[in-house]
C-alpha cells in the first residue's frame, strides 16, 4: 500500500509537508497511515526492497491535465500522424526560447574543496530563438532580439514554408501568440500548405523541440562566453547550422524519454 502511494502520488497530494519522496517523507507517511514510527534508515531499506532508487525528478506543472496528455498520446497524435500520411504532409514540432549571456552549464575544475566561481558581468544581454524539428532530421530556426509577437511568429512561418515542399503540419504549445486572431487568420489563408495543432496545456515534455532548446542553452550558450549580443547570436546560429548539416543528430532529439512516441516517421 505504501509503495503504491509513493509510486502514484506526490507528498503534497497526501498532505505531507514535503516536495519530494525522501526517506523522511516515507517514514512520515508510514506514521500517518499506520501510527508506527520507523527510522529514516528503516524507511530507506523499505524503499530498496520495493525497488525504489533516488532519482532526479522531472518537473510537471500542477495545471497539467493527465487525461488530456493520455488522450494526446493515444488518440490525437496518432490521428494527426494518420492525416499527415494521407495528405503527404510533413510534421514539424515548434517552440520558442530565450537565451541570456549569464547562463552557464556544465562543471568547472577547481582545487579540491574549493568551489569554482563563475564571474559574470552586470551588463546582461539576450536574444531569442524560434525553431522547428522533424523526426526525419530537418531543423529550421530563426534568431531575433525583439519581443515574441504574432508578426515575429508569422515571419518564421513564412520562412518555414519557403524552405519546405508540400504541406506542413506544425505542432506547437498553447502560447497566446500561437492562438492569436492574427496568426489564425494568416494560417487559414494558407490552409492548403499549413495546418497547426496544439499540444496539451502545460506539457512541454511532449515536444521534441524542447530538447533543442536545452541543447542550445547547454552547449551554444552555457559553455562559451559571448562578448556581446551579436557574438551571442552568432554562437547560437553557428551551433544550429552545424546541427542542420547533421540530420542524424537532429533525429536524436526524438530519442528523449517522453518524445519517443513522435519518432516514427509518417
Amino acid at each position: 500500500m505504501i509503495a503504491d502511494l509513493v509510486r502514484d502520488r506526490s507528498p503534497d497530494q497526501l498532505k505531507l509537508p514535503f516536495y519530494l519522496w525522501t526517506r523522511e517523507a516515507v517514514a512520515k507517511l508510514i506514521q500517518t497511515r499506520f501510527g508506527v514510527q520507523v527510522s529514516i534508515k528503516t524507511a530507506g531499506r523499505y524503499l530498496a526492497k520495493w525497488g525504489f532508487t533516488p532519482q532526479k525528478p522531472t518537473r510537471r506543472a500542477y495545471q497539467q491535465d493527465r487525461e488530456a496528455v493520455e488522450r494526446w498520446l493515444k488518440e490525437e497524435y496518432p490521428s494527426i500522424q494518420g492525416l499527415a500520411t494521407k495528405e503527404g504532409a510533413q510534421i514539424h514540432w515548434g517552440d520558442e526560447s530565450g537565451m541570456r549571456s549569464d547562463h552557464t552549464a556544465g562543471r568547472s575544475y577547481a582545487p579540491r574543496g574549493k568551489t569554482p566561481v563563475v564571474r559574470i558581468t552586470g551588463k546582461r544581454f539576450s536574444c531569442n530563438m524560434i525553431s522547428s524539428v522533424t523526426n526525419q532530421g530537418k531543423l529550421a530556426f530563426m534568431i531575433y532580439r525583439e519581443r515574441f509577437t504574432s508578426q515575429v511568429f508569422i515571419k518564421f512561418l513564412r520562412r518555414l514554408l519557403r524552405q519546405s515542399k508540400g504541406k506542413l503540419f506544425l505542432i506547437i504549445d498553447n502560447h497566446p501568440v500561437h492562438r492569436s486572431k492574427v496568426v489564425k487568420q494568416w494560417v487559414e489563408k494558407r490552409k492548403d500548405r499549413l495546418s497547426v495543432f496544439y499540444l496539451p496545456s502545460y506539457s512541454p515534455e511532449l515536444n521534441p523541440d524542447e530538447l533543442v532548446n536545452q541543447d542550445v542553452k547547454s552547449n551554444a550558450v552555457g559553455r562559451k562566453r559571448a562578448l556581446d549580443v551579436k557574438n551571442l547570436m552568432a554562437n547560437v546560429r553557428a551551433f544550429l547550422r552545424g546541427k542542420q548539416r547533421r540530420p542524424d543528430l537532429v533525429r536524436r532529439y526524438f530519442q528523449g524519454r517522453h518524445v519517443t512516441y513522435a519518432a516514427q516517421t509518417n
